[in-house]
């Protein structure tokens, strides 16, 4: 809503980043005016100051986090040495795009990357920013693969990512899910020549 001064983008932002947090910790619900402001260190009327709703706050959280997923994916692809990315080395770095990178890549983690997706069916209001994140994540996605000389076409992307999506939600009803070894299960035997 309002943040023209620096002093205002820096709280502006301070809410965002504590927002963010508070969606990858604990998911949608956790994200409260209150829980906000405290974790930014900021007054409480500063979350309707700076946001004209709490919807507003959860697109802001949301896209925080999109934008940062995007950029270490972009960061990842200009680091990518096409010889040097095959086999092994570009089914880790698809699925640390998908999943995060090893390390966050645990299951609770992954559940929260999930649960944003699936979160968006029963809150209109974040579709058009999930949609676009969605086409960009498959734009970066399908340059990976033209870059290392995969030969993919935008549908097969497509398809990779929905074969990574449903191995992920079977594995995470396991007793003990390890949603990235299913679905690298997966993309290994999907992307094995014909």
């Amino acid at each position: 809503m309002t943040a023209a001064t620096p002093k205002g983008e820096r709280r502006r932002q301070a809410l965002v980043e504590a927002a963010a947090g508070l969606l990858a910790t604990g998911g949608f619900d956790a994200i409260r005016h209150r829980a906000v402001a405290e974790r930014a260190g900021l007054p409480l009327a500063s979350t309707t100051y700076y946001f004209d709703s709490l919807e507003d706050l959860v697109t802001a959280a949301l896209e925080h986090h999109g934008t940062a997923e995007l950029a270490y994916g972009k960061a990842r692809l200009d680091e990518l040495d096409p010889g040097g990315c095959n086999g092994d080395a570009l089914i880790d770095l698809v699925l640390d795009l998908l999943l995060g990178p090893v390390g966050e890549g645990d299951a609770e983690a992954v559940l929260l990357r999930y649960e944003r997706l699936v979160a968006t069916g029963r809150r209109p209001y974040l579709r058009p920013l999930m949609r676009r994140m969605s086409v960009q994540l498959h734009d970066l996605l399908f340059d990976i693969f033209t870059r290392t000389g995969q030969p993919v076409t935008r549908e097969r992307v497509e398809e990779l990512i929905a074969l990574v999506d449903g191995a992920v939600v079977n594995a995470l009803i396991e007793i003990s899910p390890d949603p990235r070894a299913a679905a690298r299960r997966m993309l290994e035997k999907s992307m094995q020549p014909r």
